[in-house]
């Protein structure tokens, strides 16, 4: 995910997006695939409890937000990890704690590494200062090592994650300028993926290893992406791709997308992001990330309901087995803020794209369907 002024994406925008002509009803299409992974990604969950946030179940219930999520039918959740972030938030220690609580909730586990001590999307991908001076060679020890670690520890507690992400969106690789994709030149990529899915498979060999890009806009792209990485000898077991109608077209543009990458590389596919604003107004002195949203789903409560169950809806058709929320509990709260530097300065550009209103009450027009 792009956080507030990282990413420039206005070429991207598409103001158009529409449901598709031959949608296929939540009955048919759910009779013709299922959507097994219903995902959450709650990354600032954690600080946003620690600071003493409350969540509200649609009936005014102060609950867990995992048993709200739960209820709406969540039953994976993804947590982002950083290696060493200023703020300590999403570091390996973190995330062990949090592990427990989502394993004693009875729900499945994704772990996104990042492979930074910051945010890594498209357009940024630091390595962490760590490794900072560290070329490709160490750095596929890093990688597998790192990945080892964290999966081993997790296994150890009794919260072996169900499964992990080598890298975030990594449309033109990761750990730049190392591993980064120059001159269609996957090599270095295919080292450093190869170490992370390797080390993924010792740690337990039934931990499922995703490939995440933000590709779901371009067809052309993330075949691309995906015939480079294979072309290097890459295994992976789901294909992720980021979707955002504001950012990344038209649903049956998705549609399509997903369905290409199923039968050209024979594995499945989820969405591993999605989002939708419930409002153009902004809870906090920070700039909202999404300002506007999609042709036929106005920025109310029942708007952004509609295009998540019109994303899922799309994705399953298409043949995916999963779509995750990103962030639906960050709901501004002082304190849990977007920069891990300045986490108790920084403000939270996600507020109007949570699934929580900016008093932790619950949107009840949002839920995840098999």
């Amino acid at each position: 995910m792009k956080i507030p002024g990282r990413i420039v994406k206005a070429a991207l925008l598409l103001a158009a997006v529409a449901l598709p002509a031959a949608m296929l009803t939540p009955t048919d299409a759910a009779a013709a695939n299922s959507l097994t992974m219903l995902g959450a990604d709650v990354s600032s969950a954690q600080r946003a409890i620690d600071l003493g946030a409350k969540y509200y179940d649609s009936s005014g219930t102060a609950k867990d937000p995992l048993d709200i999520l739960k209820g709406a039918g969540v039953n994976y959740v993804r947590l982002r990890i950083w290696n060493n972030p200023a703020s300590g938030y999403n570091n390996k220690a973190k995330v062990l704690a949090y592990a427990k609580q989502v394993k004693a909730k009875g729900l499945k586990l994704l772990i996104d590494f990042h492979y930074s001590d910051t945010w890594a999307d498209p357009g940024k991908q630091y390595k962490p200062a760590a490794w900072s001076s560290h070329g490709i060679s160490a750095l596929q020890t890093d990688v597998y090592n790192y990945t080892y670690d964290v999966c081993n520890s997790l296994k150890s507690q009794g919260t072996t994650p169900d499964s992990v992400q080598i890298g975030n969106e990594i449309n033109v690789g990761m750990l730049w300028d190392d591993g980064k994709v120059v001159n269609n030149s996957f090599t270095n990529l295919g080292l450093l993926l190869k170490s992370g899915y390797n080390a993924t498979k010792a740690c337990n060999s039934s931990t499922q290893v995703i490939i995440h890009t933000a590709d779901a806009d371009s067809d052309s792209n993330a075949r691309w992406f995906y015939d480079g990485i294979k072309a290097q000898g890459v295994n992976w077991d789901i294909t992720g791709l980021s979707y955002y109608c504001m950012w990344h077209g038209t649903l049956a543009n998705m549609g399509s997308v997903v369905s290409d990458m199923k039968s050209r590389y024979g594995k499945d596919v989820i969405i591993a992001e999605t989002a939708y604003p419930f409002t153009s107004s902004d809870a906090d002195s920070t700039a909202n990330s999404v300002t506007s949203g999609c042709s036929g789903y106005p920025l109310t409560w029942a708007g952004q309901g509609a295009e998540f169950t019109a994303v899922q809806n799309t994705a399953r058709s298409a043949g995916a087995i999963g779509v995750f929320y990103w962030e639906p509990t960050w709901y501004a709260v002082t304190g849990n803020g977007w920069d891990p530097a300045n986490i108790s300065g920084s403000g939270d550009g996600w507020d109007n794209m949570a699934i929580f209103n900016w008093t932790g009450q619950v949107n009840p027009n949002v839920k995840w369907t098999p």
